[in-house]
């Protein structure tokens, strides 16, 4: 399982490095989709890239990708494990230059991200975590690695919440509203793409409420490595998200949560996530 998570972590260089090289010209071949979501040619090229490097490494792997042919779900429910991929994690984030863009591949087992690999091309930074085995985070920065953990939630401290850049400032605002009841001082910082799962499971942040719509390979390279480092990523049940459960990829309101042992239960009483 290293070897296939270090392949991975290749992978998404390679397809990161196209990503760069169209990022730098001033016509990124955008388009939009039949939902208008945009559509360029780095996530059509990074897409061919992992898809190719991922058959190298394991043929007999499934692969789902947002840029790839959805596979009916009386075919890929019958999956055991499978690759989960976004080639282009915030592509707004990347017409908009901002740098807050991602390449993201997970392996789902059983339903639960089990590896998972984040890309973040303009700071050459990698997160990755694996569940299997011994489960842990890591953070590859100007090539050097470490180990990365959740933080516990100290109530004489501020509580970091990260927010979406762009969708759901209203739900948003309500769960502010909510929070400030529980929590002496809150700040917000706003983040575009998956960074926010990292962001919490490198201890940077507390937690991070999706009160807007997502597809599953918008979270599933996030949500292992949120888990592997300590954390949890939450539905409206208050249990883990799930892949692969129904004919649609739409993911349900969720919610991010560095320290999974705090009695989140309680703070959610008031206002859940459905």
């Amino acid at each position: 399982m290293a070897d296939l998570l270090n392949s991975m972590i290749n992978i998404a260089r390679e397809a990161g490095e196209v990503i760069l090289a169209i990022y730098r010209e001033d016509d990124v071949g955008l388009e939009f989709k039949a939902d208008k979501s945009p559509l360029t040619r780095a996530d059509l090229a990074a897409n061919n890239i992992i898809f190719d490097g991922l058959k190298d490494i394991a043929p007999t792997i499934p692969i789902l990708s947002e840029e790839g042919p959805l596979v009916g779900y009386s075919n890929r429910c019958q999956w055991d494990e499978y690759f989960l991929v976004d080639p282009l994690d915030g592509t707004k984030e990347f017409i908009n230059r901002n740098g807050e863009f991602t390449v993201n591949i997970a392996l789902i087992r059983e339903g639960c991200p089990v590896l998972g690999v984040v890309f973040v091309p303009v700071e050459n930074v990698v997160f990755s975590g694996t569940q299997i085995d011994i489960p842990k985070a890591f953070v590859s920065r100007k090539n050097q690695v470490r180990e990365i953990k959740t933080r516990p939630i100290e109530l004489d401290k501020v509580l970091t919440v990260l927010t979406s850049r762009r969708h759901g400032r209203k739900a948003d605002s309500n769960f502010l509203i909510n929070l400030n009841k529980h929590f002496a001082a809150i700040e917000t910082k706003a983040i575009g793409s998956s960074l926010k799962f990292c962001i919490v499971a490198e201890g940077q942040a507390d937690i991070y409420p999706r009160l807007a719509p997502t597809s599953e390979w918008d979270t599933a390279a996030a949500q292992a490595i949120v888990e592997s480092a300590g954390g949890a990523v939450l539905g409206p049940s208050l249990h883990p998200l799930r892949y692969n459960t129904k004919s649609d990829m739409l993911n349900p309101n969720f919610i991010v949560i560095g320290d999974k042992n705090f009695p989140f239960s309680e703070v959610l009483r008031d206002f859940p996530l459905t």
